[in-house]
């Protein structure tokens, strides 16, 4: 399992025009599922994303989570995380989760 962070002021997902998700001050974060990954990495994740430490406090410190600071969580499958380019140009996602059992 793969995940990119980033905090955001505000954050939306639009699938053919249409807002599907959208989110105020928080993360949003674009995970890829792998083949392999059980429910023990999915417990993870969910307990590490909430509390990562990676809003600042009263002083500016990196050290409040989403949280503490009020925020939200916006997640989005991205299986082109898992992309394979260590040979040739084209990319391969055979180390990805199939979409199904990845929902």
């Amino acid at each position: 399992m793969r995940a990119v962070v980033q905090r955001v002021s505000r954050a939306e997902v639009r699938v053919d025009g249409e807002i599907v998700g959208q989110i105020d001050k928080g993360l949003c974060v674009l995970v890829g599922v792998q083949a392999g990954d059980t429910e023990q990495d999915l417990a993870f994740m969910a307990r590490k994303l909430p509390a990562l430490r990676i809003f600042p406090d009263e002083a500016g410190k990196m050290n409040m989570s989403v949280v503490d600071c009020g925020g939200k969580l916006l997640l989005i499958s991205q299986f082109t995380l898992l992309a394979e380019t260590s040979k040739g140009t084209r990319p391969s996602f055979g180390h990805a989760m199939e979409p199904q059992v990845a929902k």
